[in-house]
């Protein structure tokens, strides 16, 4: 029963609430849903019976890398296919100057065309994994009291 205790508490330990999350860009489209059918209706009515206007589909908005990566984020980068966690520190022209998390004398540069926006991951805290290590903490404490008076 120890050992399984010990191995529970150093998993809490090491775990984290804290979780990279790539940052989903707002889709107008489903923004404006509510107009989109609002308006299509109208049309419909005044549109003579079998000619139909084709919706058209919105151009996919660019990222903007520079907005996504301030300085003092921290966040998680794929450059040419490898992954970095790193904290910005600055933009130099097109480059950016960040280091790793764990090490602050360590620079590192990359040219915003190396980065791919698409999987530019911010950490955020999760509360699913919060609630987890709650209840498995309360679970383990439960287990403990009984063992004690048992």
């Amino acid at each position: 029963m120890r050992k399984n205790l010990y191995l529970i508490i150093i998993s809490l330990s090491l775990t984290s609430c804290y979780t990279y999350q790539v940052k989903k860009p707002v889709d107008p489209a489903t923004d404006n849903k509510k107009d989109a059918a609002n308006s299509t209706s109208t049309q419909m009515k005044s549109t003579p019976a079998g000619s139909q206007i084709p919706n058209a589909q919105p151009a996919p908005i660019p990222v903007n890398i520079q907005e996504k990566l301030a300085p003092n984020k921290n966040v998680k980068i794929d450059v040419n296919g490898k992954s970095y966690k790193v904290i910005v520190d600055r933009w130099e022209s097109d480059s950016l100057v960040a280091h790793p998390v764990h090490q602050p004398k360590k620079i590192l540069k990359f040219h915003k065309n190396q980065i791919n926006a698409e999987k530019i991951a911010e950490k955020r805290f999760s509360q699913p994994i919060a609630d987890i290590i709650t209840v498995t903490a309360y679970a383990g404490i439960g287990a403990l009291i009984w063992y004690l008076v048992h």
